[in-house]
């Protein structure tokens, strides 16, 4: 809880007993409910309790705001990337679009965030990446929420250069995370992905971690980011949406572009892709072999059958 949280509950707290009996009830309902009621108009909150706006307005002058909008403000203040994308979200309802103008702007905006992410990227701190990645004895990657499945994904793309890739982002949860990262050394390194919503586990771990001397190499979303304060590392990426939390199109193209720079830095790289290819093969479906099925079906449909 932040401390403007902190404050308004201690204000709504010690006014309780002097309050009207609706007016408790708005208090009580807003305590057991901070962050709803941050999200919510005046006349979600009113009709959350049974009261009417007029009443949701004098609850707010009790507590010393001008008025609703004022209380709400200092509410939503303790969740401002946390709320962001609820508020983007009702205020693209009240502007009318069709699927397809949604659709084009959401792609829109994702090129935007390529585009900037080409521009701005640190070219020394993405070397710098590269050369940790590729010096380190084990490669552990960490994300939680929509970063977790970013991480699989950067796992899978460092796999056939790196001696031995780890994500910690599904398996176990962060207590299996941890157990993982107790086993590690100073010749390690972990990748931690964190993004606005940030999730807290993603934030310890990295600590963590970095106090039982691994190197953290952090993607996140500015150098104000909280995992950009464990970090040792940092490449920002911009991945603003408009309508959901976040855009993760810009943040998966730089997890590809570094692992095509580790690709192209490894040793025996070309004969690390053609044996996991040949390795895999077994489960790919080559064109030689569906041209052949097809010609098998083709001519089972054609011949004509002995009476």
């Amino acid at each position: 809880m932040s401390d403007v949280d902190e404050l308004i509950s201690v204000r709504i707290a010690a006014a309780m007993p002097t309050l009207t009996p609706i007016h408790q009830r708005m208090g009580a309902f807003v305590l057991a409910n901070l962050f709803r009621a941050a999200t919510m108009r005046i006349d979600e909150l009113a009709d959350a309790v049974g009261a009417s706006v007029a009443t949701a307005n004098r609850f707010a002058r009790t507590l010393g705001f001008t008025g609703y909008p004022a209380f709400r403000e200092a509410l939503v203040r303790g969740f401002e990337a946390t709320i962001a994308p609820v508020e983007r979200l009702r205020s693209a309802l009240q502007t009318p679009a069709s699927a397809a103008e949604v659709f084009d702007a959401s792609l829109a905006q994702a090129a935007s965030n390529l585009q900037l992410a080409q521009t701005s990227i640190d070219g020394n701190k993405a070397q710098a990446m590269v050369d940790a990645i590729l010096a380190a004895r084990r490669v552990f990657v960490l994300g939680y929420g929509a970063s977790a499945f970013l991480a699989g994904l950067m796992e899978h793309g460092l796999t056939p250069y790196c001696a031995n890739v780890q994500s910690l982002a599904l398996m176990g949860g962060p207590s299996h995370a941890a157990r993982r990262l107790f086993t590690a050394s100073k010749d390690d390194v972990l990748v931690a992905i964190a993004f606005p919503r940030y999730v807290d586990d993603t934030i310890t771990l990295a600590k963590q971690a970095r106090d039982h001397g691994l190197r953290v190499l952090a993607l996140t979303d500015s150098v104000a980011s909280p995992l950009a304060h464990v970090a040792d590392l940092v490449l920002a990426v911009r991945a603003e949406r408009r309508l959901a939390a976040n855009c993760d199109t810009a943040v998966l193209a730089v997890i590809e572009a570094l692992c095509d720079a580790v690709a192209h830095r490894a040793k025996r790289s070309v004969e690390a892709a053609a044996g996991l290819t040949e390795f895999v093969l077994p489960w790919l479906v080559t064109s030689a072999h569906t041209t052949r099925r097809s010609t098998n079906k083709r001519h089972q449909h054609t011949e004509p059958r002995e009476s």
